[in-house]
């Protein structure tokens, strides 16, 4: 009773043009949501589980099911119900989630900017989703400034899988960076050119389009390919849409799962692996191959680093981005830098 008495007064508010985000943080004259209650109103709803929310907040499962109480009476509404296969939010619950997500962030603004970071004293742990065929080209440069200018922190890159979600990762802080060559980045997210790169064939050196120095046309659709394969069943690699564009088609003999694999397998082989320069560069320094100019004039390949906007302020979030601007410097000798193109969002 209630619950539905407290639901009644939130809908006759609603006529009055009262919004969620004002119900949240003023459920009643009593009781007043606070901060802690909010993360834990936040967290309960992405996790749907008291459990997990307990562990994710570093709190006890009787500490989080008391806030959960106290959430119930305040707001006036079941939040999370039991259902076949675990706890579900109510309908109004799932309302409130997107509001409790900006009002967090508008908090943390205030809070974080009132912090002084001190690199040689951070012992974060800092995690960057990158591709293998990109890390490897700047991860030493990356990782020897990191160690210098924070030698009591940690960084940890992994590599995105197919059904990777981005913006979820970063928005619940699992992800500091994400660095990719999408031909459109995620536009919910802040973001900035890396640099920008250009296509290229990389071959084994005793290739006899790598005796003769040069490719044309005829010889790269004559040619016996190899390449990685799409992360989606059925779906063409960005190499094999342009090819298809320009009328051109290349016989495509390998698929690897890892793009890394590519040189390696062509190590006296007929295999022609089309790539990027940086990429090529790389592994022409560490195995006998050669690199050759496209004979087909292919876009750029622009790689892009992205963040959630509740990481834009934090001074280790900046200076982290400042160290990756940094490793990609050293590669402006192979490709041409785009570091002072500024986010697509703006400071």
């Amino acid at each position: 009773m209630r619950w539905a008495a407290r639901q009644m007064r939130f809908r006759s508010e609603d006529r009055l043009g009262v919004t969620f985000h004002d119900k949240v943080l003023n459920a009643s004259e009593d009781q007043v949501i606070d901060t802690y209650l909010l993360r834990v109103l936040k967290t309960l709803l992405d996790e749907r589980s008291v459990t997990r929310a307990a562990i994710k907040l570093n709190q006890s499962q009787p500490a989080v099911s008391a806030a959960l109480r106290q959430l119930r009476d305040a707001i006036g509404d079941p939040l999370l119900v039991r259902g076949k296969s675990g706890m579900v939010p109510t309908a109004y619950a799932l309302e409130l989630l997107e509001p409790a997500r900006r009002a967090l962030g508008e908090i943390e603004k205030i809070t974080i900017r009132r912090a002084t970071f001190s690199p040689p004293d951070c012992v974060r742990r800092f995690r960057i989703s990158c591709p293998d065929y990109i890390s490897g080209s700047f991860m030493p440069d990356m990782v020897r400034i990191f160690r210098r200018e924070a030698p009591e922190a940690s960084l940890e890159i992994v590599s995105p899988e197919p059904s990777f979600d981005v913006e979820s990762a970063m928005e619940t802080g699992a992800l500091d960076l994400v660095v990719g060559n999408w031909p459109t980045p995620p536009k919910q997210l802040r973001g900035a050119i890396l640099l920008s790169d250009e296509v290229v064939c990389l071959v084994g050196d005793c290739h006899p389009l790598a005796k003769r120095g040069g490719i044309t046309v005829e010889d790269y659709e004559q040619a016996v390919h190899i390449a990685p394969s799409p992360h989606l069943v059925g779906q063409q690699g960005v190499i094999d849409v342009h090819l298809a564009k320009e009328k051109l088609r290349r016989k495509l003999v390998i698929k690897l799962l890892h793009f890394n694999l590519a040189p390696y397998a062509l190590v006296n082989s007929d295999l022609i692996f089309t790539t990027t320069r940086l990429f090529a560069e790389h592994f022409a320094r560490l195995l006998p191959l050669k690199v050759l100019h496209s004979p087909i004039v292919f876009p750029s390949v622009d790689y892009h680093h992205v963040w959630h906007e509740r990481s834009h302020y934090p001074d280790e979030v900046r200076w982290l981005r400042g160290i990756l601007k940094k490793a990609m410097k050293r590669q402006t000798g192979v490709v041409r830098l785009l570091g002072t193109q500024p986010d697509n969002k703006g400071r």
